[in-house]
């Protein structure tokens, strides 16, 4: 007997699992909660950060890999087969990951993790794999600090680097010399200076650099009339909401370039101010585009959830796509050492025009575009 899976609102999906540890989607089965038995079938795992300054990000990434797993368990791709689709909760804040990391050792029945999202929680999650050398794949994690991957991660999306790179080109080709480099907190300096300055080099232009606020707000309250007018934004979405409102204070109309962790969608919701254009690099396609993945994803997204689209969901969608794609084409056992090896073979496969191809340093897009947030508070790109 078949058992159909529920339609869900996205916040009836988010109440699942989000108060607790674990939140269960099988195909097929229902949706459930409760302690884990070792005789589950082959399961994969979505780390997802409950860190409260991450749930912008991690919550419309959960939802986008949601709905394509509950749109894969409706299908019998892998003819005849079970993988269930489970989440875990971890607070990347926490230093105490014994717990998680007990259960990605000692539960066998994990094949693989999935979409492991915040950035933090995905950088965590990969180094306590190296050390535990475990031997299980990382796929798709929502992880942007990285230069090259190990034999167990499996990025899909361009890294911060070459996100840098395409923002600053983009700037470069529209006669823009000199740019202002802001970095929220000591964090983003210390992980994004260096970066910064390689492209910027690279391109000829010239790097202001401001930080050392304790509040972004106030950051934005330092540019003079000599400060550049084009701002490259290194944090979060909350922090740059907090910087548009400190250039609100500014005579000079400026604009504001930013990264992939930055979520326009609740921008403004977060205090934005309307009248500061912000641009933003996006590692995924417009989610108006017409690539056909793209159309699926807002076809899924509309029948099993009340939830526009945006960035970060598809970016989850395709992260469990691109999962699911490569566990379809397996003919064996759906077991750790099987799955690894499937995606060590780094094969080459198109999402619907969405292309993943490793490069030699293991990492498998440098698909970057930009889309910009218009005074109006519409998206265009």
């Amino acid at each position: 007997m078949k058992i159909s899976l529920p339609v869900l609102t996205r916040r009836a999906a988010l109440r699942l699992g989000m108060a607790g540890t674990t939140g269960l989607l099988a195909a097929p089965a229902v949706l459930a909660q409760g302690s884990r038995s070792r005789n589950e079938p082959p399961t994969v795992l979505q780390i997802v950060d409950t860190a409260i300054e991450q749930q912008d990000v991690a919550k419309d990434f959960f939802i986008g890999s949601l709905a394509a797993w509950q749109d894969f368990s409706k299908q019998d791709i892998l003819r005849g087969r079970t993988v269930v689709h489970r989440k875990l909760e971890i607070d990347s804040t926490a230093k105490d990951w014994s717990a998680g990391l007990a259960e990605l050792r000692d539960n066998p029945s994990i094949v693989a993790v999935s979409g492991s999202v915040s950035e933090g929680a995905a950088r965590q999650l990969a180094q306590h794999l190296a050390a535990a050398k475990l031997p299980l794949a990382h796929v798709a994690p929502w992880l942007h600090d990285i230069d090259k991957a190990d034999e167990r991660t499996f990025p899909i999306f361009a890294n911060r680097q070459m996100q840098i790179r395409h923002a600053l080109r983009s700037l470069s080709m529209v006669g823009v010399r000199e740019i202002g480099a802001v970095y929220a907190t000591s964090r983003d300096r210390n992980l994004y200076k260096a970066s910064v300055a390689n492209a910027a080099a690279a391109l000829k232009l010239q790097v202001v650099g401001f930080e050392g606020a304790d509040d972004p707000r106030d950051l934005g309250r330092q540019m003079s009339a000599r400060s550049p007018v084009v701002m490259l934004f290194l944090g979060g979405t909350p922090e740059l909401a907090r910087f548009t409102q400190g250039l609100a204070d500014q005579s000079r109309q400026r604009y504001v370039v930013a990264l992939a962790e930055v979520n326009l969608q609740i921008l403004r919701q977060m205090g934005a101010v309307p009248t500061i254009p912000v641009i933003g690099a996006q590692v995924v396609p417009l989610t108006r585009s017409q690539m056909p993945v793209v159309q699926a994803y807002r076809g899924t997204l509309a029948r099993l959830f009340d939830e526009p689209t945006s960035s970060l969901s598809l970016a989850g969608y395709l992260g469990a796509r691109y999962t699911q794609q490569v566990l379809a084409a397996m003919t064996g056992p759906i077991d750790r050492p099987s799955v690894l090896s499937a995606f060590q073979q780094r094969q080459a496969i198109d999402l619907g025009g969405f292309r993943v191809a490793y490069d030699a340093q293991g990492l498998g897009s440098t698909y970057v575009t930009q889309s910009m947030l218009t005074v109006e508070g519409r998206e265009v790109g």
